[in-house]
């Protein structure tokens, strides 16, 4: 039961990094959606909560708190689900997500549509994928986040 505490841990903390660290680039501004390519540390915090810094992602710089629990598998792979919040200057991004945790190797992905937002992310869509590595001795864990950033209602450049 305690390993699979610190698998649902570590998976939670990674996605967080790795949401949390999204770029909204420059392209596809015609269409109002842009990729996002952004990068993450972050820390499991036991229960399935993590926290997460995001950096080289544009208007998703900032800070990410997420919550994880495993919906299924068994060791080593665990499916896993939860919910993601990016904290930035811009406002908050919120992103429910789907995926799997390897708990023999700390790898984990995730994957889900954007699903609200405040300030400039208010009405914004998209999908965002996390994919990194947790140290399963110690929490801490790298990620990146890859997707589509869609501009919301009244929003002006994200950049």
């Amino acid at each position: 039961m305690k390993a699979l505490r610190l698998v649902l841990c570590v998976f939670a903390a990674l996605l967080v990094t790795t949401v949390g660290d999204a770029r909204a680039d420059g392209e596809g501004e015609d269409s109002g959606c842009r990729p996002v390519h952004a990068a993450g540390v972050g820390q499991d915090l036991g229960g399935g909560n993590t926290t997460a810094t995001i950096t080289r992602g544009g208007v998703l710089n900032g800070t990410t708190t997420a919550h994880f629990d495993i919906t299924g598998g068994s060791i080593p792979m665990f499916t896993i689900a939860g919910t993601i919040v990016f904290t930035t200057k811009h406002g908050t991004l919120t992103a429910n997500v789907s995926g799997t945790f390897d708990v023999s190797t700390g790898e984990f992905a995730a994957t889900g549509p954007i699903s609200g937002g405040t300030g400039k992310f208010a009405g914004a869509t998209g999908t965002l994928t996390f994919s990194g590595v947790e140290n399963l001795t110690t929490g801490a864990f790298t990620e990146t986040v890859t997707g589509t950033l869609c501009r919301g209602e009244g929003e002006e450049d994200q950049r």
